[in-house]
């Protein structure tokens, strides 16, 4: 599913009502329905609605589905915030239209704020996508009241004060959401984490924007659906032997963090590869042994941490990072592996802490490698940034300059390709925030490049499969209960 920018919205609107043709009017008609259904599906008529309405086009939703609501029985009050002395076409059309529904009341000053129940379903329909500058006035004292009450707000496409794809200052002023019901596509504010308070639980409806204007236009930000990520999926043949699928190297473990590697090979066999060999430590040989049976293993001459690599021409996928400390050696290493590895390669963890601590290492590295840092792991490898978008755009420049692909881990884990496309996740928990579940991401995506998926379609379902994993878990376990252990039985397509 695509993410398109404000501007491209604008221009999905304007095709369709010429190409459809349809006109704006009833393009307000057919979102204001999907809203409404979504919101039938979720509230019973018996709980009274507040909806508050802007002057522009998000207030002429907010009209229509007033009177919409009206129709199916629903108790509904409409409040009209007075913010500005001219209305837009189409909102003033939607009030004629709900005359005989129930009459509108002007929020002039904040003391003509209703006294509302807490009961009361509030619908946000202040302002839309289109928002150029910090509410201010009465928009920004309803605002402020709205959210100090503590009833289950819904917001109409985008919180009111919330731009869509740029960032908002600290100060400003915005609607908290419990769900936002957004129009044909996410917006790309809602795949920020600094946005979570303002976004709640957000839902797209579609509303029949034209599919040549969607099919056609370009965007280097795309939401990963479950039907885009099965499109990914390569199908196994009959005759398909071992071989077929790969042969992994995880180079993974130090002195007390056997574990890691113990997560990254058990999830790397449960995501298919044919064979696993991990490069560990010699303390860690016979946990290994116990742990994973299906794996062989090489030993570093080195008691306690990673010293050496295997020569890795054997290999169809190579990981490396999880729990490998960050002693002198194992910097050695990483650099002679960088230096002479032809196989897909998979960098997570003190890898990565190498790479941002040995900079000189950055140009070893073989383009589309895939690298996976959690933010504070990026932060040393790009630099610190003053929010999410800022590091959105940094994580773009980094993987087009490297050539690399960059798995920014977290909530909608941002899977930036080497070409500065984006493909944000749609699977996962915040119960998955627990040690280890990062060793199993990295584990997946090296058994997926074995198998020989190509490294985009390894980040971008390999996230998928993690995110899925974990959610799987979650429903079984619960998110407090969830360790990472549960992923990896949890694993499978």
């Amino acid at each position: 599913m695509k993410i398109l920018s404000t501007q491209q919205i604008r221009e999905a609107d304007s095709y369709t009502i010429k190409h459809e043709p349809i006109s704006s009017l009833d393009l307000m008609e057919r979102a204001s329905k999907a809203f409404v259904r979504w919101f039938c599906e979720q509230f019973v008529t018996t709980r009274p609605v507040a909806i508050f309405c802007g002057k522009g086009n998000n207030g002429g939703d907010g009209l229509a589905i007033a009177r919409l609501l009206c129709e199916r029985a629903y108790q509904v009050q409409v409040y009209i915030i007075e913010h500005a002395a001219m209305a837009s076409q189409d909102f003033e059309a939607n009030l004629v239209r709900l005359k005989n529904h129930t009459q509108p009341l002007e929020i002039k000053a904040a003391s003509d704020l209703p006294p509302l129940t807490a009961n009361h379903i509030i619908i946000d329909a202040m302002l839309g996508s289109g928002l150029s500058r910090p509410t201010q006035g009465i928009l920004a004292e309803t605002i402020r009241a709205l959210n100090d009450l503590g009833n289950t707000i819904v917001s109409v496409d985008i919180a009111s004060g919330l731009y869509a794809d740029q960032p908002n200052h600290e100060d400003d002023v915005i609607i908290k959401p419990q769900y936002t019901v957004s129009f044909q596509f996410a917006k790309l504010a809602f795949m920020l984490p600094q946005n979570a308070s303002y976004t709640g639980s957000w839902h797209v409806v579609d509303i029949g924007l034209h599919s040549t204007f969607i099919a056609e236009i370009e965007t280097p930000y795309q939401l990963t659906t479950p039907s885009d990520a099965e499109g990914r999926i390569i199908a196994r043949q009959k005759f398909s032997h071992k071989g077929t699928f790969g042969h992994a190297l995880i180079v993974a473990g130090s002195y007390g963090k056997i574990g890691a590697a113990v997560l990254a090979g058990k999830a790397c066999l449960r995501s298919g590869v044919g064979l696993l060999t991990m490069h560990i430590p010699n303390c860690g040989y016979e946990i290994m042994q116990i742990s994973i049976p299906e794996a062989m293993t090489t030993v570093d001459q080195n008691q306690k941490y990673i010293s050496e690599t295997p020569t890795p021409d054997m290999y169809s996928a190579i990981g490396i990072g999880p729990g490998i400390g960050q002693e002198t050696m194992t910097v050695q290493a990483l650099e002679q592996l960088l230096k002479c590895v032809k196989a897909p390669l998979v960098i997570d963890a003190d890898a990565l802490n190498i790479l941002s601590q040995n900079p000189h290492l950055l140009p070893l590295l073989h383009p589309k490698t895939i690298l996976t840092p959690h933010p504070k792991e990026f932060e040393r490898l790009a630099g610190k940034t003053s929010n999410e978008f800022e590091r959105l755009t940094r994580a773009r420049d980094f993987a087009i300059k490297h050539q690399v692909i960059v798995c920014l881990k977290g909530a909608n884990t941002a899977g930036v390709l080497s070409n500065g496309d984006v493909h944000f996740n749609t699977t996962g928990n915040p119960g998955m925030a627990t040690g280890g579940t990062g060793d199993v991401l990295t584990g997946i995506i090296t058994s997926l490049l074995a198998q020989g998926y190509t490294p985009e379609n390894a980040a971008i379902f390999g996230v998928y499969q993690h995110g899925l994993a974990g959610d799987r878990a979650a429903n079984q376990k619960g998110m407090t209960a969830l360790i990472a252990s549960d992923l990896v039985e949890n694993l499978g397509w």
